[in-house]
């Protein structure tokens, strides 16, 4: 499963902030430690703002901190602020879907999104700050 860019903001920001939550790093930081424009970090980092997983710090020395509960807080609930997992259920129909074929195919994916879905609800942000360390 690829997810887009936005996504991966999102988790590599909320990641790299709440392993130690007490710090704050400015957009310019994550962006540079993982490669990715500024600019999109920075509305990335407003999304994540405006739901309550970090907050902006003002002043000299600001930045971002974590916000949220690592220990609650799962991939999914990061992943759903800026995609659908389950584009089928949300009615897109494609060429071919009214078929015997197409509709075997629709309940595959539909199988596969459930089971994506499933484990990113079951993986908190604690656990993959654990997974994280082990390449550290």
């Amino acid at each position: 499963m690829k997810l887009q860019k936005a996504t991966r903001c999102a988790l590599f920001a909320v990641l790299e902030l709440a392993a130690d939550p007490a710090r704050q790093l400015s957009a310019n930081e994550i962006a540079e430690k993982f490669g990715i424009s500024t600019n999109h970090l920075a509305k990335v980092l407003r999304s994540l703002g405006r739901v309550g997983l970090v907050e902006a710090v003002r002043g000299a020395g600001g930045g971002y901190r974590f916000s949220g509960n690592a220990r609650r807080t799962t991939l999914l609930d990061v992943i759903q602020l800026f995609e659908t997992i389950d584009p089928i259920a949300q009615g897109e129909r494609e060429d071919g879907d009214d078929t015997p074929e197409g509709q075997g195919l629709c309940q595959v994916l539909t199988e596969i999104e459930d089971t994506a879905r499933a484990t990113f609800a079951s993986i908190s942000l604690d656990t993959m700050l654990k997974l994280v360390s082990r390449y550290r």
